[in-house]
């Protein structure tokens, strides 16, 4: 399922926090949006899971505007995993899991066979399983950022969108993911701040800046030393990966010449 943003601004207190940003991620695509801080990804992220309404331009699935779409099938299109995407009440794991099927089943329904078949297989996959019967609020920061997503994948999303999955996890579970990521049938938007994950992980990256996109296209074409020096103020020499050929930024300590 293609998705496509068009002309996407969203202004808030008189300040442009996106500035008509036009994007593509084809079907089953992982396209990775990074930038500094502030720059704009996770507005942009808001406008695609419906928690933001942009003051202009669209977002679009297979050619429908996302806004003409009632909620509840926009939720079972895309599902989301979000930096606050905190667990106030201390439900068990496998409640929180569970509610990734709330945008299929109607009203109160209980959860059927196939539904527990998919919550157990979702955290067989992504090693939470033994943690079914825990409280969410007793759990580390990476596990609780696995059982999150477990929750955006029981949704069934054609679309999912991720801002800064690797947070809280450790490398072994960052190269999990990311692979996971690689080999998914779906189509994928996500924000990372590490350059050499979203270059491994990503089929093709969007650079932002002030809330603009400035630069768009493979990893190979984008991360390039006179960009990352441009945008992100750092210098940093461009090696290519001796095992996947994708480029790997390898940084100075020593601050550019201003």
């Amino acid at each position: 399922m293609e998705l496509r943003l068009h002309g996407l601004t969203v202004v808030t207190d008189g300040r442009a926090l996106v500035r008509d940003l036009s994007l593509d991620v084809p079907s089953g695509g992982v396209v990775g949006l990074v930038g500094p801080n502030g720059s704009g990804k996770s507005t942009a992220l808001r406008c695609v899971y419906r928690a933001l309404r942009p003051s202009s331009g669209t977002v679009r699935v297979d050619g429908d505007d996302l806004l003409g779409l009632p909620l509840r099938r926009s939720a079972q299109l895309i599902a989301a995993m979000t930096q606050d995407g905190a667990v106030d009440l201390d439900f068990t794991v496998e409640e929180v899991v569970a509610l990734g099927r709330a945008p299929h089943l109607r009203g109160n329904a209980a959860l059927g066979p196939r539904e527990r078949a998919l919550c157990e297989a979702t955290m067989d996959r992504l090693g939470i399983r033994h943690l079914a019967t825990r409280g969410v609020l007793s759990l580390s920061g990476g596990e609780r950022q696995r059982v999150l997503l477990a929750r955006a994948l029981t949704q069934e999303p054609h679309i999912l969108v991720l801002d800064e999955p690797t947070n809280h996890l450790d490398v072994r579970h960052q190269v999990e993911l990311l692979s996971f990521l690689r080999g998914a049938d779906f189509t994928v938007l996500v924000v990372l701040h590490d350059l050499n994950l979203a270059a491994a992980a990503c089929d093709r990256i969007g650079v932002l800046s002030e809330g603009r996109l400035v630069a768009s296209g493979s990893p190979k074409d984008v991360l390039t030393t006179d960009l990352v020096r441009e945008v992100f103020g750092v210098e940093a020499e461009v090696v290519t990966h001796p095992g996947s050929g994708d480029p790997q930024l390898l940084y100075s300590l020593v601050p550019p010449a201003s």
